[in-house]
């Protein structure tokens, strides 16, 4: 019976909500594109002609409505003007993520991780170790994810959350979601 758990558990992969596209959903800030990048940290490393930045203490981009905090952090951007950005936290404090939505004026998807990537291009954000991701609309949650990774593709509007390689029965719950009907969500624009 765990055997059979184990492996039911294994072979779904936590995909929470596979088809958030509905009506009134929103996708993120597009005005964000076109924004210049800021970084702070205590140590700032740039090389300006393969636009890779290497960030040491006290982590802050900004781009637009997207911010991202941490400790540590290695931002490339491509030929096309993509940011790739990876940031860890440290052990007693995470990495950040906040995006503000386009649609509602007060829409935002926020998380927390020890390992914070997004990808620009496809738009895919990766929370990795005890990760948490929450949508809020004007301060109030309407959706919150909690696991040990959980991965949000903002094109094709899923959430994806997946324990540890070595979890066990035992540990359940692994993965963990409140989710908010997306009428109630619409109406409350």
């Amino acid at each position: 019976m765990i055997n059979q758990l184990h492996s039911y558990l294994y072979s779904i992969t936590f995909i929470l909500l596979a088809s958030l596209g509905m009506t009134g959903f929103s996708h993120a800030e597009k005005a964000d594109r076109d924004k210049p990048i800021i970084l702070e940290a205590q140590k700032v490393s740039v090389n300006d002609v393969k636009q890779i930045y290497d960030l040491k203490g006290q982590v802050l981009l900004i781009k637009g409505s997207i911010i991202v905090t941490g400790e540590d952090g290695h931002i490339e951007v491509s030929p096309e003007g993509y940011e790739f950005v990876d940031v860890n936290g440290k052990p007693d404090k995470t990495a950040s993520f906040r995006q503000r939505r386009e649609g509602p004026a007060d829409e935002f998807m926020q998380g927390l991780a020890t390992h914070v990537a997004y990808n620009a291009q496809t738009e895919v954000l990766t929370l990795t170790g005890d990760a948490k991701l929450k949508r809020l609309l004007n301060m109030q949650m309407l959706d919150q994810l909690r696991g040990w990774k959980i991965e949000y593709d903002d094109v094709k509007q899923y959430y994806r959350v997946t324990p540890t390689k070595d979890a066990k029965p035992d540990d359940l719950p692994l993965a963990r979601a409140t989710l908010s009907p997306r009428r109630k969500a619409t109406l409350e624009k």
